[in-house]
């Protein structure tokens, strides 16, 4: 076991394509050095892949970080996404975490484990994936480790930067604020719909499920506009917002009428026998962007409300149109089924 810091990739790295072989006849010092081949340098990276550890620049002298964990059977299947949306997938849930608290992505560290007999090209192709989501958010990716297991899982850790301003947390929202959101709700949730029927079509919402595209620049933006409490939809609306509303020890209203259910998605709905409003409430892996604001905020472009924080009644709570809602959904690692 290896970090990808200290694999002493040789300068210019191997030469970027289709990797032949597995991963073991590749070996660990090969494979360190195909994947450091891809990894493009941004600003903040001041030392990258190549030496014991990386050093990333943090002007504002506070770094956000957070990880996250792919496992292959659980989070993704191979039969259903490339490596190269894996990649992009597992860079995008930690990148919007670091937006949603109002800061900037810098870096990412990527934890990489893998069966030997695994194609080589398949973690290869899983770091363009996660440089060039980085590259979206205007990071990148400045080290890692490497290891041999029995089933692939992608760890990834990202930094990020507040550039002076002040964190958005989960326990500022406040009575008469509004809720509003940016970003897709409920088209992943779809897409893994479509993908659990042996259909690959509608494409936009597979696409979605494959590869979320959360809206980066949105959690800075917000922040700017005083947000009062901010977090990414990785569970699902309800659930997300319902760590806002515990964190903060309010009521959270959402009013179904201000929700998004496009009409693709209804008739994928009616196809599969399930309401779509249950995936816009419930669906995770969107990574849209949901926040509360004080009510007179001029919001940001392509923000909307969508309910309001209302003073508790006795537990903070989430309700839909003024009642709890009662069907399931929102993910729990250690209570949702697995994407197969």
């Amino acid at each position: 076991m290896r970090d990808l810091n200290g694999g002493g990739a040789p300068a210019g790295g191997y030469a970027v394509g289709r990797t032949p072989g597995t991963v073991g006849e590749l070996g660990e010092f090969g494979l360190i050095r195909e994947l450091t081949s891809r990894v493009t340098p941004a600003p903040a990276v001041r030392i990258g892949p190549g030496d014991d550890a990386a050093v990333v620049a943090a002007p504002d002298r506070r770094v956000v970080a957070t990880t996250d964990i792919l496992l292959e059977g659980r989070h993704f299947r191979r039969d259903w996404s490339t490596a190269y949306d894996v990649g992009r997938k597992a860079a995008a849930q930690n990148l919007a975490d670091i937006a949603a608290m109002g800061a900037y992505p810098t870096a990412l560290l990527l934890g990489l484990v893998v069966p030997a007999e695994l194609p080589a090209n398949w973690p290869t192709e899983l770091m363009d994936g996660i440089r060039d989501e980085a590259h979206v958010a205007a990071a990148a990716v400045a080290g890692g480790d490497v290891a041999r297991g029995d089933a692939v899982t992608v760890s990834i850790t990202a930094l990020g930067d507040l550039r002076g301003a002040d964190p958005v947390t989960r326990s500022g929202a406040r009575p008469g604020d509004t809720v509003a959101v940016t970003g897709w709700l409920g088209w992943s949730a779809a897409g893994h719909a479509v993908l659990s029927r042996g259909f690959r079509s509608p494409r936009a919402f597979v696409e979605a499920h494959r590869r979320p595209e959360p809206p980066y620049h949105a959690g800075p933006a917000a922040a700017q506009r005083g947000a009062t409490a901010m977090t990414d939809v990785s569970d699902g609306l309800i659930a997300d917002l319902g760590h806002i509303a515990e964190a903060s020890k309010v009521r959270i209203d959402v009013r179904a009428a201000d929700l998004d259910v496009p009409a693709q998605m209804s008739d994928i709905g009616q196809a599969v026998g399930v309401d779509p409003l249950q995936w816009v409430l419930t669906g995770g892996e969107d990574h849209a962007i949901v926040a509360t604001f004080p009510r007179e905020t001029q919001l940001p472009a392509r923000w909307r409300v969508i309910g309001e924080v209302l003073a508790p009644t006795a537990l903070p709570q989430v309700t839909v149109d003024g009642a709890p809602w009662d069907k399931a959904g929102g993910w729990d690692h250690f209570g949702s089924d697995p994407v197969d």
